[in-house]
C-alpha cells in the first residue's frame, strides 16, 4: 500500500534563485511578527538533565484535536525564525504546538550538563512522551528542521517498536542525515563561512551555559576550531562518549534507519542546499510511506516562493501545514507506480 500527498511546486521568488540568498532569507526576511504567548513545560530526562517545551495552545483547541512537536536545527532554539513562523501558521489552523529547546538553547540553558548532539533521539521521545500526558487523545507528528530533521529520522527508524504511540506522522526538513558527508562538503568559499559561524554560534553557546553549570565540560581553547569537523573531533565526540568526530557520525546518522521507518513521513530537501549535500538522498531505501520531495530551488530551510501560490511567500511553511493538517489517503496501486521518490524542475523564468 502507498501514500501520496499532493504539493504545489516550488518556484523561488525570481530575485532569490541563489541558494545562498533564499538560504538567508528564510533566516532574516522580515515577515509576520507572531508574539509570544508559550506556556513553559520542562522536561526531565533519564539522565538528570532537562529541556524545555514551548507549549502553544489555539483558543478553541479541541481535546484530542491535532498537535505537533518542533524540533530545531543547528546552532537554534525556539525562537528560530522558521519555528516562529511554523508554529504560528499551525496554531492559526488548530494545530497545537511544542516547540522543544535543544539541551542547553534557549530556555533550555543551564538546564543540562551534557550538550545536545544529532542522535539524542531519546530527549524527544521524553518529549513526546510529556505530551502525551498533556493531551492523552492527540495524534502527534514529530517535526525535525536540519540537524533535527535527523533527529527525527534516527527516532523513527532505528527502534520502530519504541516509538511513542501518540506520533501519527512526522516531517524531516532540510535533514542533515549523513552527519559525515555534511559536516566535509563545507569547503566552498560560502560554505566555509557558514562552518565558521556555525562554530562561533556553538563555542558561545558552551560558554554561556558554563556560566550557569559548571559541570557541562569546557571548551579546549588550546585547540584552534574552525569546521564544524574540528569542533566535533575536539567536543562532541569525546565529551558525548563517540571518541571522535568519525565515530559520532558513524553512529548517528540517520540515513541507514529510514529502510525502517514505519509511519508516514514526508522529507523535504533542495538540489541546491548548500549545507546538505544532495547527494545525501541518492541511495536512501525508501519505505512506501515515506515520501522524499526534492526541489530544484530552496536552499538550507529557505524556500521563499514566488506569490499566488499560499497565502505568503514561505512555501516551506505550508507544506508542513498541509502535512500536518491533512488527512492522508493510500492507495493499493502498485509500489513502482506512487513513487517516493518525487524531483522537481520549476520554470527557468518564474513569474512572480
Amino acid at each position: 500500500m502507498s501514500l501520496r500527498f499532493e504539493t504545489p511546486p516550488f518556484e523561488p521568488y525570481s530575485l532569490l534563485r541563489n541558494p545562498h540568498a533564499q538560504t538567508l532569507a528564510g533566516t532574516y526576511l522580515p515577515g509576520r511578527r507572531f508574539p509570544y504567548r508559550a506556556v513553559h513545560r520542562r522536561v526531565l530526562l533519564s539522565d538528570g538533565d532537562a529541556v524545555v517545551l514551548h507549549d502553544d495552545l489555539p483558543a478553541a483547541w479541541p481535546a484530542g484535536g491535532r498537535a505537533a512537536l518542533l524540533i530545531h536545527g543547528l546552532a537554534g532554539s525556539h525562537s528560530s525564525a522558521y519555528m516562529v513562523r511554523v508554529a504560528g501558521k499551525l496554531n492559526a489552523a488548530g494545530v497545537r504546538t511544542f516547540r522543544m529547546d535543544l539541551r542547553g538553547c534557549g530556555a533550555g540553558e543551564g538546564l543540562a550538563s551534557r550538550p545536545y548532539h544529532a542522535g539524542r533521539s531519546a530527549d524527544a521521545i521524553a518529549a513526546l512522551l510529556l505530551i502525551q500526558k498533556l493531551c492523552p487523545d492527540s495524534p502527534v507528528t514529530l517535526v525535525g528542521f536540519s540537524l533535527s530533521g535527523n533527529i527525527v529520522l534516527k527516532l523513527l527508524g532505528e527502534v520502530p517498536d519504541e516509538v511513542p504511540a501518540n506520533v501519527e506522522k512526522a516531517a524531516a526538513i532540510s535533514p542533515a542525515l549523513d552527519l559525515a558527508r555534511c559536516a566535509r562538503s563545507l569547503v566552498g568559499p560560502f560554505q566555509r563561512i557558514y562552518d565558521r559561524h556555525f562554530v562561533r554560534l556553538l563555542c558561545r553557546q558552551i560558554r554561556l551555559n558554563r556560566r550557569l553549570r559548571s559541570d557541562l565540560p569546557p571548551l579546549d581553547m588550546s585547540r584552534r576550531m574552525k569546521t564544524l569537523f574540528e569542533f566535533d573531533d575536539a567536543y562532541t565526540g569525546p565529551v558525548c562518549g563517540f571518541g571522535s568526530a568519525d565515530n559520532y557520525y558513524a553512529t548517528n546518522s540517520a540515513a541507514r534507519h529510514v529502510e525502517r521507518i514505519r509511519l508516514p513521513t514526508l522529507i523535504l530537501a533542495a538540489q541546491d542546499d548548500p549545507l546538505v549535500p544532495i547527494g545525501c538522498f541518492d541511495e536512501l531505501r525508501l519505505p512506501p510511506h515515506v515520501l522524499l520531495r526534492i526541489t530544484e530551488h530552496g536552499g538550507h530551510l529557505g524556500y521563499v516562493g514566488k506569490r499566488g501560490v499560499d497565502p505568503d511567500r514561505r512555501w516551506m511553511d505550508w507544506r508542513i501545514v498541509d502535512w500536518i493538517t491533512t488527512d492522508l489517503t493510500r492507495h493499493d496501486e502498485p509500489r513502482d507506480r506512487v513513487p517516493s521518490r518525487i524531483i522537481e524542475t520549476s520554470p527557468k523564468q518564474p513569474v512572480d
